[in-house]
């Protein structure tokens, strides 16, 4: 029914939270496709003790090419008639899949949903840069975050893949679906957003088009 595309690179310790999640969704028809981005770390031992456990997940390793085309292969790979997203960093609450899901049965004129976050973290962190205008920055609650999206599979034929930009490769996917699609943001908050991790590319991204743009 659903693939879960989750995308990760070096992060073995964090990467159990965001598993056990998706173990603990109240629907069961899903498939986990794990692409490690070239991790150095524990991840491929850790992933391989939950596959021991669980054959619906998935593990694939490749040579370190970024987000955007880590989410490709995993879209490549995926079989469901669903896709969505989860960052190593993050978690669903249980009933994830499930409202969404049943969103789209209840809505068989949309293709495709975002939002629905809980933010976990320091406040200062909830505001990122606007692709829109890189002097300012704007609230995550407006902004179009990748792990929020779940989409019918039938929305590929209108973005076929993620582009490797050197940021807000999010919003560019959602831009080019909404030419073609019908999008709805959902309000209930069944995707926890971990703000406090270390060596987040939204973080790292921000404050280097900020820097840019003052020193312009």
């Amino acid at each position: 029914m659903v693939s879960i595309i989750l995308c990760t690179y070096n992060r073995a310790a964090l990467l159990p939270k965001a598993i056990r999640s998706v173990l603990r969704q109240t629907t069961t028809q899903w498939e986990l496709i794990v692409i490690d981005d070239g991790s150095t770390d524990d991840t491929a031992s850790i992933v391989h003790h939950f596959q021991s456990k669980d054959k619906r997940i998935l593990y694939h390793f490749q040579t370190n090419k970024g987000l955007a085309k880590g989410r490709n292969a995993g879209i490549h790979r995926s079989l469901g008639k669903f896709l969505c997203f989860i960052d190593s960093d993050d978690e669903f609450t249980p009933e994830h899949l499930e409202l969404r899901i049943l969103y789209f049965k209840n809505h068989p004129s949309i293709d495709f949903l975002h939002g629905g976050m809980k933010l976990v973290g320091p406040k200062k962190k909830q505001y990122v840069v606007d692709l829109t205008d890189t002097s300012k920055k704007i609230h995550l609650s407006k902004c179009h975050v990748g792990g929020t999206f779940f989409f019918r599979r039938t929305v590929l034929r209108f973005a076929r893949t993620f582009r490797p930009i050197p940021f807000g490769e999010d919003f560019d996917f959602y831009q080019r679906v909404s030419f073609r699609c019908s999008i709805r943001k959902v309000r209930y908050p069944t995707y926890i957003y971990h703000l406090d991790s270390e060596n987040r590319l939204c973080d790292i991204y921000t404050e280097k088009l900020l820097q840019e743009s003052s020193e312009k």
